[in-house]
């Protein structure tokens, strides 16, 4: 039966019981439609012609081509929102973070056991993702007739205190490359928290290390905080900003979740406003949901600069426009702007001349 303005999906799968699992699982929600299932690519580029889906889920190993392969020739002939499907490996990661930057909306990672929770869990990440992608906009993706530029990051001179802090949900891999890679080596260090599951924060960090001039590792706990240097949050752990022995160290825990996630960016906003206050730099970017809103709002009584990434460049404006609405974002920059904005707040030079300026004006472009 038809669902009046549901979000219409094809599943792609070799595994007939996965195909089957997620239909079912898909099937449940009364907002999304399974039109339709293909167990390889040439048949699913068949169905694609014929069904004309909202959004495609995507196996990443399959027969005849694989799913990145089959990804780029979507990408390139009919742009549309695809959500990958992964296995929780490291080669499951890497593969996966290549989906995304080739133009995947989000990934979801297969449950490793058949628990009832785990497949609960499984069901309501699934549904959640194909309902938040069937609302992006795919930007059409020109072939790439050769490497770009590697992008030359300013020169600045670092005011002494301040500490950058980042959160980022769905779109962030690709956000927080074009943030990370506009940061010279002498930025002030920046602590990160980009929702993502355990193994796929270590590959991300090793590729933004291999991209960006700064030093960017998954943190470690009790590890100090260095200039030049991101730290990512692992998978699995919230992370937090801590004062130990006279330096600004790395805090991870295993508490609950919050606002659905660890870890959370509420969880570090909230550190950064306890523990570093008006020093801090705190930037919100692409994601979908809620998490770190509140917190961002905390850095902002305290004093901090509160950046959000725009509607126009978020793939999903659902973090930032949370944080704006209540009040959060002092002012809202295009994805390609924020670099630039972060350097702005902690550039020594223009912090002197910014504190008799007006800090909380909303800067749309």
């Amino acid at each position: 039966m038809t669902k009046q303005g549901a979000v219409r999906v094809l599943v792609v799968d070799d595994s007939a019981l996965m195909r089957q699992m997620m239909s079912a699982h898909l099937s449940a929600d009364p907002q999304i439609e399974v039109v339709g299932t293909a167990p390889d690519p040439h048949v699913a580029r068949e169905r694609i012609k014929a069904l004309d889906p909202d959004v495609v889920t995507l196996d990443i190993e399959m027969p005849h081509m694989d799913g990145i392969t089959f990804l780029r020739k979507i990408m390139a002939l009919r742009p549309m929102p695809v959500v990958m499907v992964s296995t929780l490996t490291q080669r499951g990661a890497e593969v996966t973070l290549e989906a995304l930057t080739a133009g995947a909306v989000d990934f979801v990672a297969k449950p490793t056991h058949g628990s009832e929770e785990a497949q609960a869990e499984f069901a309501h990440e699934l549904q959640a993702k194909i309902k938040a992608a069937g609302r992006t906009r795919v930007k059409v993706r020109p072939p790439a007739s050769a490497p770009a530029a590697p992008r030359r990051p300013r020169p600045f001179t670092r005011a002494e205190d301040k500490i950058v802090f980042i959160g980022a949900s769905t779109g962030g891999v690709e956000a927080l490359k074009e943030v990370l890679s506009g940061l010279p080596q002498n930025c002030p260090p920046v602590l990160v928290t980009q929702h993502m599951p355990p193994r796929f924060t270590f590959a991300f960090a090793e590729r933004l290390n291999r991209e960006c001039q700064v030093a960017v590792s998954e943190a470690v706990d009790a590890e100090r905080i260095e200039p030049g240097h991101v730290y990512i949050a692992p998978g699995g752990f919230h992370l937090e900003i801590a004062r130990r022995g006279g330096h600004h160290v790395c805090a991870l825990s295993v508490g609950a979740p919050v606002s659905g996630h660890r870890p959370s960016v509420n969880v570090l906003f909230e550190s950064a406003a306890r523990v570093v206050g008006a020093a801090a730099v705190a930037v919100i970017l692409t994601g979908m949901g809620k998490d770190g809103a509140e917190g961002l709002l905390s850095l902002r009584r305290a004093g901090a600069v509160t950046l959000g990434q725009d509607e126009a460049t978020s793939l999903i404006y659902g973090m930032p426009r949370a944080a704006f609405e209540i009040g959060a974002v002092a002012r809202q920059y295009p994805i390609t702007g924020v670099a630039d904005a972060i350097l702005d707040a902690c550039d020594a030079e223009s912090v002197g001349r910014r504190a008799s300026e007006p800090m909380f004006q909303d800067h749309r472009p």
